[in-house]
């Protein structure tokens, strides 16, 4: 049975014990003296939980160790002449064998793939039956075992409670594990890097000009591959500035208004409408940035004699601060209206004005979460790529002006891993190393946002 199909199953049979469940424990309080210590519903919601998890565990188990042992059966398949040979790459002759099971055929397959792929299918099809077997088997034992525990003096809901917890115990564990993981993988292959590029010309080199693997090489004219990251990030920091130039002030204004000026009629008209723009793709940005930003910057500098690019960091800067409006405006009205009534009232009766108010008293309060989300503005900022690429164009000019064209570390990022790659080349392991350098930045960032809200933090009762 596919594994959609069966984990269906699974769910039906466990919403099934569910009503049976508090069915049974309505009928057997009518039936005697004694009051059940929960609700009914906490009956059956045990059973369904105790016959779903065990099952679901236990098929994703059989699903991810399926492929792994699969793949490990498939090369004994592999002659031995081939295994031997330098240019034997296990994951490419995984992916034939794959191909061959999808029925996705690229010309006539050698013998050997043939047999490997039957047999993979055969594989497939006595792993389906005994997952099946299994599976339905533990999902029935153990709702049935949750129907035999319920009586008046089991504490369902104290059990029911208990599950969930450790279901949202181990949520958390595997978001900190998959962090830990993404960490580690980006420092591997970032000691790779460092291996081949000395660190002192990543970090403060100020040439970044990756494209060329060796002066041998057709077109390059003689020069070699530099990796100095100085120019990346200094571009990444220049149209993120002018982002948050142009989203802090109009977020923060226009959340001041709403929460502290606007009428109901009018908050429910124009804060849903600049929640839009969150929902706007950034290819569309990035459209409105090339096509129409752009040219009106270049000819606006034209008519006043400045000499713009024709992808410059304003243009780009300028459409990412507007995409990243409701970050700030959104996170800001949320946190101004959090802020107790009282105060204000305290403020305005000892003669203060409204204005006097907001400037004194609620930003203050304010403050923790108004930093949040200008924290939040500053991190979707500096990770947007398509506004840049689309807008600012690739090439790595070390400038803090403006007007010229520059890029970012994310926009490098995406060049370089475009396409089949090699990735023993300091080429291809440069994007891990810049990757490694802008999770050190943002967790900077967030430190220093930190001991802000830190130093700003009022406590209210």
């Amino acid at each position: 049975m596919p594994t959609l199909y069966l984990a269906i199953i699974v769910f039906a049979f466990s919403l099934t014990f569910f009503f049976v469940g508090q069915s049974y424990a309505r009928a057997k309080y009518q039936n005697t003296k004694d009051r059940f210590h929960s609700q009914y519903h906490y009956y059956g919601l045990f059973a369904a939980l105790l016959s779903a998890i065990p099952a679901y565990c236990l098929l994703s188990i059989i699903v991810i160790g399926d492929g792994f042992i699969f793949r490990s059966m498939a090369l004994d398949f592999v002659p031995k002449e081939i295994a031997s040979t330098e240019d034997f790459n296990k994951t490419i002759f995984i992916a034939q064998i794959k191909n061959v099971v999808e029925g996705v055929n690229f010309g006539d397959s050698p013998t050997w793939i043939k047999n490997a792929a039957n047999a993979w299918i055969s594989w497939e099809a006595k792993s389906q039956q005994l997952s099946t077997i299994i599976v339905l088997t533990l999902n029935l034992l153990c709702g049935y075992a949750g129907l035999r525990k319920i009586n008046p003096s089991f504490r369902s809901r104290n059990a029911v409670e208990r599950i969930v917890m450790i279901f949202l115990a181990t949520s958390s564990v595997v978001a900190i594990l998959t962090t830990i993981g993404i960490i580690f993988s980006v420092l591997f292959e970032s000691m790779r890097f460092f291996a081949l590029i000395p660190i002192s010309d990543f970090l403060f080199g100020t040439t970044w000009n990756p494209q060329f693997e060796g002066a041998e090489r057709a077109g390059s004219e003689g020069a070699s591959a530099a990796y100095g990251s100085v120019p990346l990030f200094a571009g990444t920091l220049l149209i993120s500035c002018v982002a948050l130039i142009i989203a802090v002030p109009i977020g923060l204004l226009s959340a001041i208004y709403l929460s502290e000026y606007a009428s109901s009629r009018t908050r429910s008209i124009v804060k849903p409408m600049m929640e839009l723009l969150a929902g706007v793709p950034t290819v569309v940005y990035g459209f409105f940035a090339s096509l129409t930003v752009a040219p009106f910057i270049r000819s606006l500098g034209a008519s006043l004699g400045l000499d713009v690019a024709s992808e410059s960091a304003l243009a780009a800067g300028f459409v990412m601060g507007i995409m990243i409006i409701p970050f700030v405006s959104s996170l800001s009205d949320d946190v101004i209206n959090a802020v107790p009534q009282s105060l204000r009232d305290a403020s305005l009766a000892l003669g203060s004005t409204e204005s006097e108010t907001i400037r004194q008293v609620v930003l203050p309060a304010a403050l923790p979460g108004v930093v949040a989300g200008i924290l939040l503005a500053v991190s979707r900022a500096i990770g947007e790529t398509m506004i840049v690429v689309m807008a600012a164009g690739l090439a790595a000019n070390l400038s803090m002006n403006p007007l010229d064209a520059v890029t970012t570390v994310t926009a490098q990022i995406v060049t370089i891993l475009v396409g089949d790659q090699e990735f023993e080349s300091a080429k291809t392991l440069s994007a891990f190393a810049l990757s490694l350098t802008l999770i050190i930045v943002t967790l900077a960032l967030n430190l220093i946002a930190l001991q802000i809200v830190k130093k700003y933090r009022e406590r209210y009762d």
